[in-house]
């Protein structure tokens, strides 16, 4: 496919289209004149036969008593063998479709996904990953600690969206959490040298599922996949998307009605309040209200918060004392001032400011 050809499938509104042949039929004639071992081997291995399975080397090898390594050498004849056929080559514009599919969304795309969007069955999954593997344009590069197996058919384009994503990882912060569009804004920076035509929303979002390093969480928000606003595991980290979205302290009854409402998980207000006491991320701050521990709240009664304010900051008015404890602590100023009354543990000076007793 030429550039203008390409730049075209892309940025048309109209999305291209799934592959219309059959995907049966053609793989029928692909395998019609190998040898009949060969046939075999690859209706096993791709799970082309009655059965959706798909075998291991090592179980065809004990299937027939021969080596795992023989079994590879067959597979790798047998697949030489239907890309020199008269029905692949009569087979080009199907391949030609498939092609342009796989360029529409994206050039590079997870393999779970294209077989998702190729098909809806095992079986049919199956023929199209055969269809990908025996075709000479298209490229499928392995799992790895950073990316999820995805295939190509534009080594120039995988290879600048690899390198995006991976400076779009290293630019986040380990807490740092932002709206999808504001993502997708820095996303396109670090793309700057891949096609204008590729940058649309569809695609974008396509392109970051590549990444095990960035995802996003239930309230299309986007980060490092490991930070605490991102991972969503249970009731925990469910709470806390809650109370960091409300951004002031809430009661455990209303944090377990909003991730009913906002997740439709079924959450009870028991179970809820266990979480929150457990959990190190949230802090109490008045009766049955919870804080994030990482906004600066404190645990702790009034009288030992007004005491740590004291020795960090020595004397203090009534007014700063006030302000510095309401700061970590979600309280009413009338709280803070009877306990600050208190001689056993507060003294009031001559100009007004108070110090430890």
């Amino acid at each position: 496919m030429t550039n203008k050809a390409k730049k075209s499938a892309v940025s048309s509104k109209k999305r291209v289209g799934k592959p219309s042949f059959d995907s049966a039929a053609l793989i029928k004639k692909l395998l019609a004149d190998i040898s009949e071992r060969g046939r075999e081997v690859l209706t096993l291995r791709f799970g082309l036969g009655t059965s959706a399975s798909r075998e291991t080397l090592e179980s065809i090898g004990e299937r027939w008593s021969i080596t795992r390594e023989r079994v590879r050498q067959i597979e790798a004849s047998a697949l030489e063998a239907v890309r020199g056929s008269k029905a692949f080559k009569d087979a080009e514009k199907q391949f030609g479709e498939l092609s342009d599919f796989v360029e529409a969304l994206g050039a590079i795309v997870p393999e779970e996904h294209l077989l998702d969007e190729l098909a809806s069955d095992e079986k049919g999954k199956n023929r199209f990953r055969f269809l990908l593997v025996v075709g000479s344009a298209f490229f499928r590069e392995r799992e790895t600690d950073e990316f999820y197996a995805r295939w190509h058919v534009d080594h120039a384009t995988a290879k600048r969206v690899h390198k995006a994503l991976s400076s779009l990882y290293s630019s986040l912060s380990d807490t740092e959490v932002m709206k999808e569009g504001d993502l997708f804004n820095r996303f396109i920076v670090e793309l700057k040298d891949v096609e204008t035509a590729y940058r649309n929303e569809e695609v974008l979002k396509r392109w970051l599922s590549l990444s095990k390093n960035i995802s996003s969480n239930p309230l299309a928000e986007w980060g490092k996949a490991h930070a605490p606003a991102i991972r969503t595991k249970g009731i925990r980290d469910y709470a806390y998307l809650v109370i960091k979205r409300a951004g002031a302290p809430m009661h455990f009854r209303d944090v377990a009605n909003t991730i009913t409402e906002l997740f439709a998980k079924k959450a009870h207000t028991a179970t809820t309040h266990n979480e929150l006491m457990k959990d190190e991320r949230f802090v109490l701050v008045g009766r049955g209200l919870y804080a994030l521990s990482e906004w600066g709240y404190k645990p702790g009664v009034v009288r030992d918060v007004i005491r740590d304010v004291l020795k960090a900051g020595g004397a203090m008015s009534r007014d700063q004392i006030v302000a510095a404890v309401k700061k970590v602590r979600y309280v009413k100023d009338n709280t803070i001032l009877v306990n600050l009354s208190d001689p056993r543990y507060f003294k009031r000076n001559k100009n007004g400011t108070y110090t430890l007793a």
